[in-house]
């Protein structure tokens, strides 16, 4: 039986990586997805790779903007009705000491990586509690649970976001809603295929990411899994085992 045949999912930062490695594997299990990104260039490439038959749809979108978030789930909500589940996937980078960080930097960010994913939760919530039911996954980083010098804005609005997670599962189980938190290592995607020195062949990819997220959202409604996940390789990525 497929649990997830006929779900409708809205998955954020769809238009490449992992969020469009996601959308695929959701489609391909009969979801019906909404995917939202900032280019529209990037989302109509994404809708083009979608298998024959699914039920998907794109729509330009910055996460970080209250009214397109709105509009968002005002779009997936008119097209194919309640929201079962909600990736947050959107994400930008962002580096450099905290005694020197670019301060506009810091704030878009922090803006898109946390707030975003606040202002999408906080969409989706009141017909998630109205249904008693929904699934939430943030894709956070192995950033959120480590402290790498240098990571900046980066890190800090991922260990925030963990905390998001975990506040937003605290206030809405007993609702029958579900939150996991991913935290991915090093995974080959626009954003990193081009970092020196990096190992593609010890990477990870959106597939990857993909899997775990389907097998989450599959299990049983009373199972709880954990705080954040961390998945990743076991060669060092950076070309030292």
């Amino acid at each position: 039986m497929n649990k997830l045949l006929d779900k409708v999912a809205i998955v954020t930062g769809g238009g490449s990586g992992i969020g469009r490695g996601i959308a695929l594997a959701l489609a391909g299990e009969g979801v019906k997805v909404v995917i939202c990104g900032r280019r529209q260039q990037r989302v109509d490439e994404s809708l083009a790779l979608m298998p024959d038959g699914s039920q998907v749809i794109g729509v330009r979108a910055d996460v970080s903007q209250v009214d397109d978030v709105d509009r968002v789930v005002k779009t997936a909500l008119e097209t194919y009705g309640p929201i079962d589940i909600l990736v947050n996937n959107a994400g930008i980078g962002g580096s450099g000491p905290i005694h020197s960080h670019d301060t506009a930097l810091w704030t878009r960010v922090m803006d898109v990586n946390l707030c975003g994913a606040f202002h999408m939760a906080r969409a989706v919530l009141p017909s998630m509690r109205q249904q008693e039911s929904g699934h939430i996954v943030n894709i956070s980083s192995e950033s959120g649970l480590e402290y790498y010098p240098g990571n900046g804005a980066y890190g800090v609005s991922k260990h925030a976001m963990n905390a998001l997670g975990e506040y937003i599962q605290r206030e809405n189980q007993e609702l029958n809603i579900r939150v996991n938190t991913i935290c991915p290592g090093m995974v080959v995607t626009e954003m990193t295929e081009n970092s020196p020195g990096l190992d593609h062949n010890k990477c990870l990819y959106p597939d990857d990411i993909a899997e775990l997220v389907t097998w989450l959202l599959t299990r049983r409604s009373n199972i709880k899994i954990g705080t954040p996940i961390l998945i990743q390789t076991m060669q060092n990525p950076w070309g030292r085992t």
